[in-house]
Order: structure tokens, then sequence, then C-alpha cells
């Protein structure tokens, strides 16, 4: 049996794409913040991209599919991961 790949939508773009091709960005539950990657809670996807970023960015799209506000530092991560830097801020808050 093959395993079928499990999609998400980019919250910039739009587009669906296999979710381990996406950054994760989950409002964790019990008003524990936001994070990186790993928790549970809701959580929103985005493309590592440039134009993305820039666009979630500026349209503030992360808030509004987190319904939440989202910390200057998480996205700050997530630019340094789009430089190279991967693994850099995993557990930003």
């Amino acid at each position: 049996m093959s395993a079928r790949p499990v999609l998400r939508r980019c919250v910039s773009c739009r587009q669906l794409l296999d979710r381990n091709e996406l950054w994760r960005v989950i409002r964790l539950a019990n008003g524990g913040g936001v994070q990186l990657d790993r928790g549970e809670g809701r959580s929103a996807y985005l493309c590592p991209s440039t134009t993305c970023l820039d666009d979630a960015k500026r349209r503030k799209r992360l808030q509004r599919a987190l319904r939440c506000q989202v910390a200057d530092s998480i996205l700050n991560c997530l630019e340094t991961r789009l430089h190279g830097n991967g693994d850099a801020c995993s557990e930003a808050r």
C-alpha cells in the first residue's frame, strides 16, 4: 500500500502542498502562545518562499488564520530559516 500525502494549504498563496514541504505555525492550546513545528492546537501552514512570507507579513495572514497575534520573533525566525539557518529557532515563541 502506498501512503497518500497529507495535503495542507499555504495561508498566503493558497496552494495545496504536502505538509512536509510547508512551515507549520501553531497557536498552542490553552493560551500557550505561538510556536513553530511542534505542538497541539490550531495550525497554519506557509510556503518556505520569500513571496509567501512577505505577503503573510504584509497582509497578516498568519494572525488571521490562527486568530491571535503572532510575535515578530516568530516572523523573524521564519525569515532566518528562509536564508539558510533552518534549525536556528525551532523553539521560538
